[in-house]
């Protein structure tokens, strides 16, 4: 039984392979948008993410040839896009709030807030989310937005399990009280 994963894209991407230009083109059309926004949301700065979007279909498609069909291209290059950033952070050395060492949170933090009142807009939720220290963002996007579970966020950052979720945890909480607040 063949391991390769069946992809309604693979004749395209199979294509690029052969170094078709509009099959490249096609797969930026096609994965562009999706990727960005990852991008964006990890980054937290457009700027950076249109310079790196760019990077990573560079990286992508100069890598094409190993790509192998056992996922969807889709979901290799979104792995691509998570690991690019998240190396970016590391490298600009910024502080993610990873604490492998946390205490047990108080039973306050683990109640969840009254969300009733709380008037809900994509919008608004996104400007929460940049509002998130960057170790909070980048987990609650990779839990919440990306699919990601615990496991694989704490295998991608190098962190535990426990600390994945009680920084998403927290977020969840950080976003519902600027929410609450309107501090924005």
């Amino acid at each position: 039984m063949s391991s390769e994963y069946k992809d309604i894209h693979q004749p395209l991407v199979r294509k690029a392979m052969n170094g078709d230009s509009k099959a490249l083109h096609e797969l930026y059309k096609l994965y562009s948008r999706a990727m960005y926004n990852i991008c964006c949301r990890i980054l937290n700065n457009e700027a950076d993410a249109e310079d790196m979007l760019q990077e990573i279909f560079i990286e992508a498609f100069s890598k094409l040839n190993s790509f192998r069909f056992e996922s969807t291209f889709g979901a290799w290059l979104k792995r691509i896009t998570v690991n690019r950033c998240i190396n970016e952070l590391r490298k600009r050395k910024l502080a993610l709030e990873y604490q492998e060492n946390l205490q047990e949170p108080n039973p306050e933090e683990l109640k969840e807030p009254d969300q009733e009142d709380i008037e809900l807009s994509v919008e608004r939720i996104r400007h929460a989310m940049a509002l998130l220290p960057d170790g909070y963002r980048v987990i609650f996007s990779l839990y919440m937005l990306e699919g990601y579970d615990h496991e694989e966020i704490a295998s991608i950052l190098n962190i535990s399990e426990s600390t994945s979720k009680t920084q998403l945890m927290r977020a969840k909480k950080r976003i519902i009280d600027i929410l609450n607040v309107g501090k924005y």
